[in-house]
């Protein structure tokens, strides 16, 4: 029959049928268009429950509070580790090694992002995290526990930077499913502000451990820092990792994932759901996705470069580069950090309003137009100068913080998210992120030039605005291959309602 083809076409590849033969049998393409897009049943829609969203929201937060208050750590105390670890006559050299040995971690969270994401699509999302979270604690406990160079020699930054490496393979696991654990137990509509608290716990982690090392300082002093008070803020991070893995065992897996493992899944509008065989595969994700996974490297490239500018390298700049006292430093940066808490779950809410692109857009153009400036404020060197230049920075930052972590996860859909977002993080966090405080001391002693942290955050913020400008607007919309994810009964009654065909007289 001529009319067989265009309707085989249409029905499984998508594409155009003839014109003519739509016209020749429109029943029966009014079904196959049925079939393939059937209408939402309330069976379909999930309806949240708010208090284990919140629950979701505080085990993923935690976790990502105590990630960066390791890696914040790290950051911190660069220049006593330095010298602990790494001792030479040049100081440059020993804060080279020591910003080294950070940028390690970096080098194979790309691997661990390759194991834990597909894992985590494959079983779950929560056994992943928990996972994560264990191997974190193990990793930055045993670096409180490493013998100086003094010591031992040779061996102690070799077991240092064991360790740092096992703290970065963990910790590739964690932000993608930390992201996509959120983003599947919140309601589309308020994705946004939830997915902030998980930045929140970013902006928590930095300052618990700021604070605790400008404590740290402030009474040991440099000499008793140097011979054990370094050790105190890493053997935290053992307790901390006990709450938080108790936290997320308690919780359910997401929503979302659990739908998809049901047989009967429907989503209308969706791919069909892999065979869980496929769920997670590494391949694959190369293979279908590898669009989307470039635009999201560009995009969290550009985000990290920035925030690491401002979050860990800044403080050691103060220190090395204008002479103002460890913490002093500190403090400043704590500050700024304080003030990023109070609104970045309003800069949550808000991309829920307006739509993730233009808080992205406007934190990527921040940083074009204002980092010159703002280091221009900040090499001026008193008090006032300093607080505005690191503000300026922060409020572009806080307009990313507050909306990626709700656009990240919605750029892949369902059967490979944890996956997808694992690898393209990490990759970009690898090559861009845990380098930052590496490169920018390099550009600095290469060229002698102050402003090279300023420079290097207007190149990342041009790749930055491309990429936002690339990206699609997810605000207010289900997740890709997912159903829609509503607050109440009443919400889901008028989508289904909303589908019901217009009766015709």
């Amino acid at each position: 029959m001529p009319h067989r083809e265009s309707v085989t076409s249409f029905g499984d590849s998508g594409r155009m049928p003839d014109p003519a033969a739509v016209r020749r049998h429109p029943t029966l393409f009014r079904a196959v268009r049925r079939r393939r897009n059937p209408r939402l049943r309330r069976s379909d829609i999930t309806v949240t429950d708010e208090r284990a969203v919140r629950r979701a929201v505080k085990a993923a937060s935690l976790g990502n509070a105590m990630e960066w208050f390791d890696f914040g750590i790290y950051s911190y105390l660069a220049a006593t580790l330095g010298r602990v670890f790494f001792p030479s006559g040049n100081d440059t050299a020993q804060l080279l090694s020591s910003f080294a040995t950070f940028a390690v971690a970096f080098l194979v969270r790309p691997l661990g992002g390759m194991v834990f994401g597909p894992m985590g699509d494959k079983i779950g999302r929560k056994k992943v995290l928990a996972l994560t979270m264990i191997l974190m604690a193990i990793g930055t406990a045993a670096i409180g526990l490493v013998p100086s160079y003094s010591a031992i020699g040779f061996w102690s930054p070799v077991l240092l930077i064991l360790f740092r490496l096992l703290q970065g393979f963990s910790t590739g696991g964690e932000y993608g499913g930390a992201s996509t654990f959120i983003a599947e137990y919140a309601s589309d509509r308020r994705r946004g502000f939830f997915g902030s608290f998980l930045e929140l716990g970013t902006l928590a982690g930095y300052t618990g451990a700021a604070l605790l090392v400008t404590v740290l300082t402030a009474w040991l002093g440099p000499g008793t820092m140097d011979a054990w008070g370094w050790r105190v803020p890493f053997l935290t991070a053992a307790p901390l990792g006990v709450i938080g893995i108790y936290l997320r065992l308690r919780l359910d897996d997401t929503p979302a994932y659990l739908k998809l493992e049901e047989a009967n899944v429907h989503v209308p509008g969706a791919a069909e759901a892999p065979p869980a065989t496929a769920r997670g595969d590494l391949a694959k994700i190369f293979r279908e996705h590898w669009r989307t996974l470039g635009l999201c490297i560009a995009l969290v490239g550009a985000y990290n470069i920035t925030d690491y500018m401002l979050l860990s390298y800044m403080p050691t700049y103060l220190s090395d580069e204008l002479h103002y006292s460890e913490t002093h430093g500190l403090l400043m940066l704590v500050a700024t950090m304080v003030v990023l808490m109070l609104v970045i779950n309003q800069v949550g809410r808000l991309s829920d309003r307006l739509g993730r692109k233009p808080l992205l857009m406007t934190g990527m153009l921040g940083f074009l137009v204002l980092s010159a400036p703002a280091f221009v404020l900040v090499r001026e060197g008193s008090l006032p100068a300093i607080s505005c230049g690191m503000l300026m920075l922060g409020l572009s930052l806080v307009c990313l913080l507050g909306t990626m972590s709700a656009a990240l996860p919605a750029m892949f859909p369902t059967s490979v998210r944890y996956g997808s977002l694992s690898v393209g993080y990490n990759l970009a966090a690898s090559l861009f992120g845990g380098t930052t405080p590496l490169v920018i001391t390099a550009l600095i002693g290469a060229t002698g030039s102050e402003m090279m942290p300023a420079y290097y955050s207007m190149a990342a913020a041009v790749v930055g605005v491309v990429a936002v400008a690339c990206m699609k607007e997810t605000a207010r919309k289900p997740l890709a291959g997912s159903p829609p994810s509503v607050q109440s009964e009443e919400e889901a009654a008028a989508l289904v309602e909303a589908q019901a065909p217009v009766p015709k007289f």
